[in-house]
């Protein structure tokens, strides 16, 4: 460790720069009269004896008032390094008790100079993913991250997968199937793209994945206003445009969804196939409706982009209708204002035969 590392790491421990100068001296010269360190550490043989006894009370060295002169003398190292990591043992109890956990709340941004860093970011977000992922990266990355991928979707989370690619490395039926709930692929590369349950984002130009000389830089965010905008802009500017290659098969009812556009999705799916499928949503009603906090109907129509045919007018609106008693409703996700529900939670199932 260089002089200015030992400085740094002393003044942490609340050594002023004098003091530290002295104590360096000390401890260079060894038993040492006042004359000697005030010599070395240029300060006055009085502020010597004053920092030295400081020091001593300190554990750093010893004064012999004793010696005439007096001699002031280094302690070991390994005796001050016992006495301040037992110092810092010390603290612990009472700083542990005193501290509340908080949770971080804010806008929170941060920049990725390296591609195993982003590569790593995106296995985390996929590893701790609750309700959708939506997610745009260059076909040769896949093979890197497939099985988390495929740990996901098996979790349930609604992934959308959108796959740039050249005409010379556009993949098949069998490299993307089980990779996302739907897949899509485009002939050109698109910029790395990712959100996870409308909190979490990532954004890098595509070159930082595939160059090796990139000087290029991700950022990553966890921020639930700014978010949704990712999602929103990799549902309206890419995903319309690209060629639909895989969708799953539907899911075995009853399941029940936090992530509304997961069980729109599912309905998209199951209308394909001709299942009529019941509905409970449970929520709040929009604007001054007076309406329950949950209805329970047949679903009657979905409008959705996530799969073809696309039903929606415009590419970002995922709903569905119910019919309770004779009466339609429109069922929207969360901030929905043109619709007649705002559901928190959907369970579909079969209707009793």
């Amino acid at each position: 460790m260089d002089q200015d590392g030992l400085t740094d790491l002393l003044e942490r421990f609340g050594l002023s720069e004098k003091e530290i100068d002295t104590y360096l001296a000390i401890l260079e010269h060894g038993d040492s009269k006042a004359s000697t360190i005030s010599d070395a550490a240029d300060v006055s043989k009085r502020y010597v004896y004053s920092i030295s006894e400081a020091l001593e009370e300190r554990g750093f060295v010893e004064v012999d008032d004793h010696a005439v002169p007096t001699v002031i003398r280094p302690v070991p190292p390994e005796e001050v390094v016992d006495r301040l990591t037992e110092s810092v043992e010390a603290i612990e109890p009472g700083i542990r008790s005193r501290y509340t956990a908080t949770e971080r709340t804010g806008e929170q941004f941060e920049v990725i100079k390296s591609r195993q860093t982003v590569l790593k970011r995106i296995e985390t977000l996929l590893s701790n993913a609750e309700t959708e992922v939506t997610l745009s990266l260059p076909t040769e990355i896949l093979p890197q991250i497939r099985s988390t991928l495929e740990e996901t979707v098996d979790r349930g989370v609604l992934v959308l997968l959108l796959l740039g690619a050249t005409d010379r490395n556009e993949p098949d039926l069998a490299t993307v199937s089980g990779t996302a709930s739907t897949v899509r692929t485009w002939d050109a590369l698109v910029p790395t793209m990712m959100t996870a349950d409308q909190r979490h984002g990532l954004l890098a130009p595509s070159q930082l994945l595939t160059s090796t000389t990139s000087d290029t830089k991700a950022i990553a965010l966890s921020q639930e206003q700014l978010v949704p905008v990712f999602v929103g802009s990799f549902l309206a500017n890419y995903w319309p445009t690209a060629d639909e290659r895989y969708v799953t098969t539907p899911a075995t009812l009853p399941q029940t969804y936090d992530g509304f556009r997961n069980a729109v999705f599912q309905v998209a799916l199951h209308e394909a196939a001709n299942t009529t499928l019941e509905a409970t949503v449970t929520g709040s009603p929009v604007g001054d409706r007076a309406l329950p906090t949950e209805l329970s109907g047949t679903v009657v129509s979905v409008q959705q982009s996530l799969v073809r045919p696309v039903t929606s007018t415009i590419p970002v609106e995922n709903s569905f209708d119910i019919d309770v008693d004779g009466e339609r409703y429109r069922i929207g996700g969360s901030g929905a204002f043109l619709e007649d529900f705002e559901a928190e939670s959907v369970t579909l199932e079969y209707p009793e035969e």
